[in-house]
């Protein structure tokens, strides 16, 4: 004859625990925030985020730059005909800017966007780095 277990009570199951290898990997050598960024967590996806937004701000504000410093050339021919008329060296001034001072200017705000950007990259690779404390 067999006998009907025994009801167990909520008190005496076993939590359970959830054991995930990524827990294991963590050492104190490795950095946490570059186990989140190796797992793509959330936190790791935040921090990628984070940099692709501060990367878009500054190509934003320096096309600003650009829009409003070879934009505003017109304006200001318009605003201000005896600049137009203008002419240095034999050649009406709109030309000089536009075809002479309008490549430096853009060789320069592309420098500035590479060094900047490279800048943003060294100090997210150095967040990533450092140990934990």
């Amino acid at each position: 004859m067999a006998t009907a277990p025994a009801q167990r009570s909520p008190a005496d199951t076993p939590t359970r625990v959830r054991v995930v290898l990524a827990d294991v990997a963590r050492s104190k050598t490795a950095g946490h925030t570059r186990v989140e960024l190796e797992e793509q967590s959330q936190i790791g996806e935040a921090l990628v985020r984070g940099l692709v937004r501060t990367q878009l701000a500054l190509a934003l504000r320096l096309a600003a730059v650009v829009a409003v410093g070879l934009g505003g050339l017109p304006l200001l021919f318009a605003v201000a005909p005896s600049v137009a008329r203008a002419r240095p060296f034999g050649i009406a001034l709109p030309w000089v800017l536009l075809g002479l001072v309008a490549y430096p200017f853009l060789g320069a705000v592309g420098w500035a966007y590479v060094h900047l950007a490279e800048r943003t990259e060294r100090d997210f690779t150095a967040l990533v780095e450092r140990p934990d404390k």
